[in-house]
């Protein structure tokens, strides 16, 4: 028996590429703690069982036959991986949380799921969200609600809290979630674990089940900023099937870990806004300090468009919510509702029966803000306003290698908080929404407890393609702690 919750990706690829340890092994004991410790938490859709063993068995055979042949060993091999339930994966069932999509199976694999596997990964299973990746708690899944390990009564974070969820407490060491506006550092800030956002087109979305098309982003969670870029590493690959998939020469992300450099860190005054919960605010403020004392150069500026960027990101989003979701409408997969009535009322009885209040709204205020003698005020606006935030950070990053500020205004709530207060629940956005606008790389750190031990997040912001420089921040801060 390994001590498997204890392990890195690093190490578990190490020891299984060696033949110390069985690929089959480790996967069965990350399938016995999503079966045991994930069904407490309600992290998991579907276990991916079949496939995952079948995969750890060739895996063992590659490494038995492979021993004398001086191959380069597979950077995630025989590492469990969970991927959200909004990621495509052949014979199981990609729900999004939703009860419209219950039962669906995908005719193809997500690229970054090939990628996943090629890089040796075995995929475990799919994990709870929000639906349709709509929410900040994780409390919209039809199939309940995600708890935090942190404590039974505190939300993990959406969307993609299963995933944030299922890393935190130790069921893998690497998952991938999807971010539209904060959906993986968010619950990798309330679950106390790290979360990457990466550049837009960084990673391809073929496969990912659309929610905001120009904002979404396959993701990934781990516990360590060596593991995080070896997940990243794996997936960020060009894809000619992806047309926002960027070409362009990736690096060795974890090879530039160890560079002792130190970086010019802006911190946006607008990050330190009302709202900010004052133990948050000096977890925050103690980390710039820490960082200070390490020789990086910290500066204050202001980027004031940052205010407005939760109304622009909720009016794009939910305008291309009302967009994508126009789908689903029982005819051509899903669930049909309705019976004999006309197409008008199986169209109407469908989405009513299948879609939840939240994904409802917004699609109802996407629809409004496209609608003739609005679309000018409301959605073209708000991509107006997405470029001036775009050319706000652009020449911040002219002066600046990062910004930094705190993930979330507050550490995790308890469920059923703010679930009837949607405004509420927007503004948990309010500090990720800007990195999501202008399709730059963000991280979520974490950066000590509040005096009843909820996570706090510290979130950096690089240029676009800035990867490297976020693992270097993250692993640098790992040394300080």
């Amino acid at each position: 028996m390994s001590d498997y919750k204890s392990m890195t990706a690093a190490e578990i690829a190490k020891a299984v590429s060696s033949g110390q340890l069985s690929a089959v092994e480790i996967t069965k004991e990350a399938l016995e703690l999503a079966r045991t410790e994930g069904k407490e938490l309600n992290a998991f859709v579907t276990l991916c069982e079949e496939k995952a063993l079948k995969q750890a068995s060739e895996l063992d055979q590659i490494v038995k036959d492979d021993r004398a042949g001086g191959s380069p060993p597979l950077p995630l091999c025989g590492v469990p991986v969970a991927i959200k339930d909004n990621i495509s994966y052949t014979g199981y069932k990609t729900t999004c949380g939703s009860h419209i999509l219950e039962g669906y199976q995908p005719p193809y694999d997500a690229t970054a799921v090939q990628n996943l596997i090629k890089a040796g990964a075995v995929i475990i299973g799919k994990t709870n969200m929000d639906e349709f990746a709509m929410g900040s708690s994780n409390e919209t899944s039809y199939f309940g609600p995600v708890k935090n390990p942190v404590g039974d009564d505190l939300v993990p974070g959406g969307s993609s809290g299963g995933s944030a969820a299922a890393v935190a407490a130790g069921i893998v060491p690497i998952a991938f979630g999807s971010e539209t506006g904060g959906s993986v550092r968010q619950p990798a800030s309330f679950c106390g674990i790290q979360g990457l956002k990466p550049t837009y087109g960084g990673i391809s979305r073929y496969g990912l089940v659309a929610f905001g098309s120009s904002l979404d982003q396959i993701s990934p969670f781990a516990r360590n900023s060596e593991d995080l870029a070896l997940a990243y590493q794996a997936v960020s690959v060009y894809d000619p099937n992806d047309s926002t998939s960027l070409n362009y020469e990736r690096p060795n992300y974890t090879k530039a870990l160890d560079r002792d450099r130190k970086f010019r860190i802006g911190v946006p005054k607008e990050f330190f806004a009302e709202g900010l919960d004052a133990e948050v605010e000096k977890s925050i403020r103690d980390g710039i300090d820490r960082l200070r004392a390490e020789g990086h150069t910290i500066e204050e500026l202001s980027l004031p468009l940052i205010d407005q960027s939760i109304a622009a990101y909720y009016t794009i989003a939910c305008a291309e919510a009302s967009s994508n979701l126009a789908r689903y409408d029982g005819v051509k997969y899903g669930i049909r509702e309705g019976g004999d009535k006309s197409l008008a009322e199986m169209y109407a009885e469908t989405r009513s029966v299948g879609f939840g209040d939240e994904v409802k709204r917004r699609i109802m205020l996407g629809t409004f803000v496209l609608s003739s003698g609005y679309y000018d005020a409301y959605y073209q606006k708000a991509s107006q306003v997405r470029e001036l935030i775009c050319r706000e950070f652009e020449s911040a990053f002219e002066k600046h290698d990062l910004l930094i500020g705190p993930t979330t205004p507050t550490a995790a709530f308890k469920f059923g908080e703010k679930i009837d207060d949607p405004l509420a629940m927007y503004l948990s956005d309010m500090f990720v929404a800007s990195a999501n606008l202008t399709g730059s790389p963000a991280l979520s750190i974490p950066c000590g407890l509040t005096s009843d031990e909820r996570p706090i997040g510290l979130q950096f912001v690089a240029r676009r393609q800035g990867e490297s420089e976020l693992f270097q921040i993250a692993h640098a801060w790992e040394r300080l702690a």
